[in-house]
């Protein structure tokens, strides 16, 4: 065997030449995602500190604000997670099995778990920006034309500023004041039964002297406290992030699959797979706390 040969069978194609051996590669890739992982919990422990903070300082604007979320899809959402954790571990056993079919599919579950995921969190968002919660701003006025807020949500308009579109002062650099106004309250629509509504959605309601029940836009709930919007600025903020890391994971996920499928992964090199792994189960973890927070307690 020439020297060539022997460099070649020294260092497969997979190792880089800094390294020396395929398990110093694999143990300082472990190293890194680990010190990497680490400044994500210091990330998330930031906002979950700033999160005690405020819920110790104003419960009342957590007990107001979790009326608003839909602890149904928030819920499905833990489960499609805890899902794909599973899948993801069983994919790395995969790899190390040289099981290279099983891999693709588990990946690809994996993969289908984080779009659902963001799927879901899509309609929760736009629930919250129909019902007038926006990140930074106070709350919306229905215009004067919509038979029903929970129904018609045109451009956006500031309390009081009649029919013209405004930017919000948040966006714009601007100070921020309550609205001066609140919209009437609104009848429900013709073959739908507003209180069910209501008490299914959380939103507040109340009847008039004939006894119809009109569903109440937020900025008249009468349980409303003024730093209401405080407690959507942090939900958007931390599930917010939190989204960004799982689109980030689809990336990641999309990469790994199309590696799988190109015959990269092997039980003598599943580096990518596995640090994959680590990346993916901290996302799954830090969901399973924000969920109990935001939409149980």
């Amino acid at each position: 065997m020439t020297a060539t040969e022997t460099h070649a069978h020294d260092h497969p194609d997979f190792l880089q030449h800094h390294w020396d051996t395929p398990v110093q590669q694999f143990e300082a890739g472990k190293m890194g995602m680990w010190l990497f992982l680490a400044t994500e919990v210091l990330l998330f422990g930031g906002l979950f500190v700033a999160y005690a903070v405020w819920r110790g300082n104003h419960p009342d604007m957590f007990r107001f604000g979790s009326r608003y979320l839909n602890t149904t899809m928030g819920a499905i959402n833990t489960a499609v997670l805890i899902a794909s954790s599973l899948t993801m571990a069983a994919a790395v056993t995969m790899a190390q099995r040289n099981k290279r079919g099983a891999l693709i599919i588990l990946l690809s579950l994996t993969l289908a778990g984080a779009i659902t995921f963001l799927v879901i969190k899509y309609f929760e968002y736009t629930h919250k920006f129909r019902e007038g919660w926006y990140p930074g701003v106070m709350l919306y006025e229905r215009p004067a034309h919509a038979e029903s807020w929970i129904d018609d949500y045109p451009t956006p308009r500031l309390a009081g500023e009649g029919s013209s579109p405004v930017v919000p002062a948040a966006f714009a650099g601007g100070p921020v004041a309550e609205p001066t106004t609140v919209p009437p309250p609104a009848v429900a629509p013709a073959g739908v039964d507003a209180a069910a509504l209501a008490e299914m959605d959380g939103i507040a309601a109340d009847h008039d002297e004939h006894g119809r029940t009109h569903l109440l836009h937020p900025a008249q709930d009468p349980d409303r406290p003024a730093n209401a919007h405080m407690f959507f600025n942090i939900y958007f903020m931390m599930t917010g992030l939190h989204g960004i890391h799982v689109t980030a994971g689809v990336f990641m996920l999309s990469w790994l699959i199309w590696g799988a499928a190109r015959g990269r992964f092997t039980s003598a090199y599943f580096t990518p797979v596995d640090l994959g792994g680590l990346y993916w189960h901290i996302v799954d973890l830090i969901w399973i706390f924000l969920f109990p927070l935001f939409y149980l307690i």
